[in-house]
């Protein structure tokens, strides 16, 4: 055995190779993901999040006995949850909630004191808050919302479990210099009546079950019910798990089909070059079983190991890269990668194929008399078919015809040569798709979409005079965005609105990034929008803004793409038809700005958003191109191998055409057309098979983005070279081998 992997050692290491890598990634990126999930659950667990959110203004005694009267309510707390400024130098916004009891998606302390409900002087600060504006415990803050200054003391620091990731209005990248949040006890609201504006509640029973009972109960009564899944922290986070479970699952996959498959040729290799030896082994007494032991131990030890080893280093290495990129984005206590026993499993599924894979090569060879495999085995006869009767079939060249009766009679090679090489596409095709969804969704969002050099939050105080102002100093538009909440056949989603007024700084497009029209009487859903609650143009729809319980129910006009905010786009003119107010929220504008405004809270610059952007999706391209450079590499381990069975099984047929006179050269291409029959039609089955599993794998990752799956031309260039090119590169390899060929072993071997 050891004689054999030391003669053979490229193949063989290329076997380890491929069952290392297949675990690696599998229990690397699994391991990542289920991390994800399980300290994100674990934390969720220790603060006994919320299972929902009732907004109303009506949070009175007699409101909290009727939700508990529900039923299947289990617990309550109520909230005042405010936005306030920070009285520092750059004004930072905080949301402040003031609660009763602590009990429900509780403050999750890191340093200092536990929050004590009869403290009417403390609060307790964001720690990423706290460290990037330099606050400590036992500092003062001040606070100013409402016509309200409050001074307090800071008693404690630490994460809340509504804040993994904390969205700010001007950037996808929290910057904790300008946001945070801060829990106080009620005691500490600087009125004798606390305006409880939140109820937290836990409950029995789906959220869509609980929401009827509570619409059935108190409709009327309340602005809105926000389940835990459409909280905006909530289902970002989710997002970003589905989006690293689905390449988890699918690209380990591949790695591992195509180890088998190397593995399968690489012994069927070995046996069929040692049949007489298994033939001398079986005269001189060695029994069938001691022979089929010693063949399955050839890709046994080695899968073993290199299983092993990926199970070992996969989730050592590859959570903690990702979860340094992904720790500036969300906040969590802890990042630990989380173990499964589905990675043992995989491992040992990975070895027992391997000697499944083994035994199949070898039965064959062991179930002959020793007088039948001490002998080469006979050459295999093709019968005449269709297309050798046709008359066309004599003008076709002799090259030609040699490759299509060769393939004929070895079908499992040629099958195995074009399962390898579409499995190899497919792979590419898809992450070389993954990188263009990704990257299309910020040139869609930034190019496309946002044609503005500087966006400016309007401060919530601010007059329609001095907005007015503003827009006039800087060259820009006004423009109204909101949350909303969106219902159709009982299905409700959380969603965004824009209101535009003649602005051309954005532009709603089609599913195809073109511009498209909305005009001033017609309200245009999103098609993820449109999607996730199975409505089309000329469906009715009800949806109310989130701080108001006045629903309003709208006939679609058009769907439209975003790929970030999923909800309603309407023009000034149609909001105030449905008797709404139009209140400006942003200034939009193509000039950079660097001056302050009174009316303006902050402001962003195109760059700024792009980065935030990138550093967003940052751990995705991580992923992207660890998965581009595996499935190059996979492509061509599985081709050089290929390509080597190939040559091994007409070793007798290339010698006994030199023996007749033919040139290298007309042998070279002999095989090189070959390599390119099978590689073309591995290529054009892989193209589509990697677009399916591409579409599939966004279509599981989640509600936040719009992605069109697609592969840019450049790319898919790309992957026929890299396919062709190696199928190429493979043929010129083997050509030194047909000049060195030992003609008289190899036809003495057939006698």
């Amino acid at each position: 055995m050891l004689r054999d992997i030391k003669k053979h050692k490229t193949q063989f290491i290329s076997i380890f190779l491929m069952a290392f890598l297949g675990v690696f990634v599998f229990t690397g990126v699994g391991g990542e993901a289920l991390g994800l999930e399980a300290n994100v659950n674990q934390f969720y667990e220790d603060t006994n999040l919320a299972d929902g959110w009732i907004y109303s203004p009506y949070l009175n005694d007699l409101f909290v006995e009727q939700v508990y009267l529900l039923g299947a309510t289990t617990q309550m707390e109520r909230q005042v949850v405010v936005d306030s400024e920070a009285v520092i130098k750059n004004e930072p916004d905080v949301t402040l909630h003031f609660v009763e009891n602590n009990t429900i998606s509780k403050f999750y302390l890191v340093e200092g004191e536990p929050l004590d409900i009869n403290d009417s002087n403390g609060v307790w600060l964001d720690k990423s808050f706290a460290d990037a504006n330099g606050f400590k415990v036992g500092d003062n803050i001040s606070f100013e919302f409402e016509g309200y200054k409050i001074n307090k003391v800071i008693r404690g620091v630490g994460y809340s479990p509504e804040y993994v990731y904390h969205a700010s209005t001007y950037s996808v990248l929290p910057d904790f210099k300008k946001i945070g949040f801060a829990y106080l006890s009620y005691e500490a609201f600087p009125s004798d009546t606390v305006p409880y504006n939140v109820l937290n509640v836990k409950f029995k029973g789906s959220p869509d079950t609980f929401n009827e009972i509570l619409d059935y109960r108190l409709d009327g009564y309340y602005i809105t019910f926000l389940e835990r899944s459409q909280h905006s922290s909530v289902s970002l986070f989710s997002d970003q798990i589905s989006l690293h479970k689905m390449m988890a699952d699918v690209f380990p996959m591949v790695f591992i089909a195509v180890s088998m498959l190397i593995l399968l040729t690489t012994m069927t290799r070995i046996i069929t070059h040692q049949r007489n030896q298994i033939g001398i082994l079986k005269a001189n007494g060695f029994k069938n079983s001691t022979i089929i032991w010693h063949y399955l131990s050839y890709g046994f030890w080695l899968v073993l190991i290199g299983s092993v080893l990926g199970l070992i280093l996969g989730p050592m290495i590859l959570p903690k890269f990702i979860y340094s990129i992904m720790d500036s984005m969300f906040i969590l206590p802890s990042w630990n990668y989380a173990w499964s026993m589905n990675f043992i499993y995989m491992a040992v599924l990975m070895v027992l194929m391997s000697v499944v894979v083994s035994y199949f090569s070898v039965k064959v060879i062991s179930d002959e008399k020793p007088s039948q495999s001490i002998k080469p085995r006979a050459p295999k006869v093709s019968s005449t078919g269709i297309i050798e009767r046709l008359k066309i079939w004599r003008k076709l060249s002799f090259n030609v015809r040699w490759n299509y009766r060769d393939a004929k009679r070895n079908k499992f090679r040629a099958l195995m040569t074009i399962i390898g090489v579409l499995g190899c596409v497919a792979l590419l095709t898809c992450a070389f798709g993954l990188h263009d969804s990704v990257n299309d969704l910020m040139v869609w969002e930034f190019n496309k979409t946002s044609h503005y050099e500087t966006e400016m939050i309007i401060d919530d105080g601010a007059s329609q005079s001095s907005i007015d102002e503003v827009a006039s100093d800087v060259n820009g538009d006004e423009i109204m965005k909101d949350v909303i909440e969106i219902e159709s056949n009982s299905t409700k989603k959380a969603g965004n609105l824009l209101v535009l007024d003649g602005t051309d700084l954005v532009t709603p497009t089609d599913s195809d990034m073109n511009e498209i029209k909305i005009k001033d009487d017609e309200i245009s859903i999103s098609q993820k929008m449109a999607d996730m609650l199975d409505v089309k143009v000329g469906d009715t729809i009800k949806w109310h803004m989130m701080d108001s319980n006045k629903w309003i129910e709208s006939k679609i006009d058009r769907i439209h793409a975003d790929p970030n905010s999923q909800g309603l786009i309407m023009s000034k003119e149609k909001l105030q038809d449905l008797d709404l107010n139009y209140t400006p929220t942003t200034i939009v504008t193509n000039e950079p700005v660097d001056k302050n405004y009174s009316a303006i809270k902050s402001f962003s610059s195109m760059e700024y958003r792009m980065e935030g952007w990138q550093n967003m999706i940052l751990a995705a391209w991580v992923l992207i191109y660890v998965l581009i450079i595996f499935a190059s590499f996979l492509s061509v381990v599985v081709l050089y191998n290929l390509g080597l069975l190939s040559f091994i099984e007409i070793e007798r047929e290339i010698a006994t055409l030199k023996v007749l006179g033919f040139k290298t050269d007309t042998l070279r291409r002999l095989l090189l057309t070959q390599n390119l029959w099978f590689s073309t039609i591995g290529f054009v089955l892989g193209i589509p098979l990697g677009y399916y599993i591409l579409k599939t794998m966004w279509a599981s990752a989640g509600d936040s983005y719009y992605v069109v799956p697609k592969i840019s031309l450049t790319n898919f260039l790309l992957t026929a070279i890299i396919t062709f090119s190696l199928s190429i590169i493979v043929n010129l390899m083997f050509s030194r081998k047909i000049k060195k060929l030992d003609m008289v072993e190899s036809l003495k071997n057939g006698e």
